[in-house]
């Protein structure tokens, strides 16, 4: 390899794209018993296993209540309308776009709050200010795994006599304060997509210590039938296939795991990156554990020397993928636009515009992250003539 970076004419970094997410699933062999049993039984949906993946993961979030559903997404929809939530919502833009869409499904309001810019979550000071007569909820996430303020946002709850829920979709392998975050709050949701630390294919967990919650989305998900076929609201078919909780099964088993290799993970980007000017990382609490779920990091393009737009073209010559979340914020994509109040979101758009996430899985090998530092450190020493000759 020469010194030069790729977008200069060296040779990339990486002979074969490095991706950003690589989930790690199970071989068939570890699952073929298991499948045609659940073949054999003619029980596709609803069965043993399901009860099974339900009762592992309730016992490890240490909750009541671990009820399935058919993704992250869907469990939301199935939360807000079990709390029979009403009116406005405070709720951060600096999220995926599902926390907000399954708000406007189930026809509530969402007010846009700010988050803190070094912990990436919503601010429990900013969004108690947006807390008026008409709110009924906080929903407040833990961004790419970082535990959100979780006390400060239930005394803000509970002042205001209002709920609080947790999109945690990116909160497996999270802990917060020595416990996993899942028994926090109202309602905490999960995501079992293949980008997440604990897989199902396509899937959620709806976390509760709640009974007459649990049973509304276990009602919700069968399309609000509950056994009598007199449907007592509209619900929805979020049910989970018995296969999916087969492969939750398998996928919890290797949840610490992937926990720690992705903190092993970020640890060589800090420890690598931070000797660069203008590359800002997320701050986590003492006493939280983020389970990485991205790992992001800020680029200051006066410090560093060019922006992060000019960054990700350069990491994408060294087959480096990346990804900018979340630009846009919500706030300010055309869907969500109608519910914006027009006032500056300073950190969240400061954020949106300087953020960028680096490749990070749950079997990542060290050489790989270590080679894409290498690659950063290269970019920042070729800075000047990479944005020259970039045109901006």
């Amino acid at each position: 390899m020469t010194s030069l970076p790729a977008s200069l004419g060296g040779r990339p970094s990486f002979a074969k794209k490095i991706q950003m997410v690589k989930p790690v699933l199970p071989d068939f062999s570890e699952l073929s018993e298991d499948i045609n049993r659940i073949l054999r039984s003619g029980m596709v949906t609803k069965g043993e296993y399901l009860e099974r993946f339900e009762s592992i993961i309730a016992d490890h979030l240490k909750v009541k209540h671990a009820v399935a559903v058919s993704s992250c997404t869907s469990g939301l929809m199935l939360t807000y309308r079990g709390l029979n939530l009403s009116g406005d919502v405070v709720v951060p833009s600096f999220t995926f776009m599902a926390t907000i869409s399954a708000l406007v499904w189930s026809g509530l309001n969402p007010i846009f709050a700010d988050v803190d810019p070094n912990t990436t979550n919503l601010d429990p000071e900013i969004a108690e200010a947006m807390i008026t007569p008409n709110t009924s909820a906080i929903v407040a996430v833990h961004n790419f795994g970082n535990p959100a303020s979780i006390d400060a946002l239930i005394d803000v709850a509970n002042r205001h006599g209002i709920y609080l829920i947790f999109d945690a979709a990116h909160g497996f392998g999270s802990v917060y304060q020595g416990e996993p975050v899942g028994g926090q709050g109202d309602a905490q949701v999960f995501s079992l997509s293949p980008t997440k630390l604990l897989i199902t294919g396509e899937g959620g967990i709806v976390a509760t210590n709640n009974d007459d919650l649990a049973r509304k989305i276990r009602c919700g998900r069968e399309y609000g039938n509950n056994g009598s076929y007199d449907s007592e609201f509209a619900g929805l078919n979020a049910r989970m296939p018995e296969i999916n909780a087969l492969i939750g099964i398998n996928s919890f088993q290797k949840l610490e795991n992937a926990a720690i290799t992705r903190n092993g993970t970020a640890n060589i980007y800090h420890q690598a990156l931070a000797n660069l000017p203008g590359i800002g990382f997320q701050k986590v609490a003492p006493g939280n554990r983020n389970s990485y779920k991205d790992f992001s990091i800020t680029i200051d393009p006066d410090l560093f020397g060019m922006s992060r737009d000019i960054l990700a073209q350069a990491l994408h010559a060294e087959n480096i993928d990346t990804r900018k979340y979340y630009d846009p914020p919500v706030h300010l994509q055309s869907a969500y636009l109608q519910y914006y109040s027009g006032s500056p979101i300073q950190n969240t758009e400061w954020l949106a515009s300087h953020s960028i996430s680096l490749p990070i899985w749950s079997n990542m090998n060290p050489d790989i992250s270590s080679g894409i530092c290498e690659a950063i450190e290269r970019i920042h020493k070729y800075s000047e003539t990479i944005v020259r000759t970039s045109g901006h």
